[in-house]
């Protein structure tokens, strides 16, 4: 058994955090990673070349994720967020079998998070067509509790009208009402956003399901899920560390900045092209 010293410790805690995403909606992710773990240096990849993931077969979707992992293992990462609920539908799995650091997907924090909120046991599940179609949170929420209700439902035109930054107009708030309207009709009381771009829309789905609908963004529950199992691991980073962040895009990278600003609520003053694809 090998013995570690105190300076591969250090070593090992300060490695970055890797994030990957077909766009700019895992910067939603970010946000909270920031909040969460502000000690944390991360690696952002958004598959800009390859958007959108969701109307993609699940095969191609699968080695588009080995590649955004295997660029972000460059950076000798020491855990991998899949920030990207499509590829978390289809390529867990995958990724587990390729790299040798945890990998967390976005949906089954989601899914407990939102078990945890239900009160009538009735929860709508809002995603890409991929995403959808998998059933993943389904599964995953009826694992946690299987007299759970779920209904779902693709939205693919969101992904658009928040890249067009479209958040509230009444373009949108038309596009959400004959979205979710079944929804409300249906009497759930959760909703969870299967998407990353969708938290940008959440002033005007809240306003659309109404006050009494606890409105589920995994953002925050992914951070938490990546602080324990750091701190399981003893991998949460030096305090006394100023942390580094870096950002790539595929195709794109300026268009990748001012949307990606939107989305992670700062400036980002630097991003890089990937050159893999």
């Amino acid at each position: 058994m090998r013995v570690f010293n105190r300076k591969d410790l250090e070593n090992m805690n300060n490695k970055p955090i890797g994030i990957f995403d077909s766009g700019v909606g895992g910067l939603t992710v970010v946000k909270q990673m920031f909040k969460r773990l502000p000690n944390e240096s991360i690696v952002y990849l958004g598959d800009t070349a390859r958007v959108p993931y969701g109307t993609k077969s699940p095969e191609t979707i699968k080695k588009y994720a080995v590649e955004n992992a295997n660029f972000l293992m460059r950076f000798k990462v020491k855990l991998i967020v899949v920030a990207c609920n499509t590829a978390s539908s289809t390529s867990m799995e995958e990724l587990i079998k390729h790299v040798n650091v945890p990998v967390v997907g976005v949906i089954k924090p989601g899914a407990k998070k939102a078990v945890a909120v239900t009160r009538n046991n009735k929860i709508g599940v809002i995603g890409t067509y991929t995403t959808i179609k998998s059933k993943a949170y389904v599964r995953e929420i009826k694992n946690i509790s299987p007299k759970i209700d779920v209904v779902s439902k693709p939205c693919p035109l969101f992904v658009p009208l928040v890249e067009e930054g479209w958040l509230r107009e009444k373009a949108t708030y038309a596009i959400a009402e004959k979205y979710l309207g079944s929804f409300r009709r249906k009497g759930i009381d959760t909703l969870v956003l299967g998407c990353t771009h969708y938290p940008l829309l959440k002033q005007v789905i809240g306003k659309v399901m109404g006050k009494s609908v606890k409105i589920i963004d995994s953002a925050s529950s992914v951070a938490d899920e990546v602080h324990t199992i750091l701190m399981s691991m003893g991998e949460l980073s030096d305090t006394n560390k100023k942390p580094h962040h870096k950002f790539f895009a595929t195709d794109a990278v300026e268009h990748f900045i001012r949307v990606g600003e939107k989305f992670l609520g700062t400036k980002i003053y630097r991003a890089e092209r990937a050159n893999y694809v």
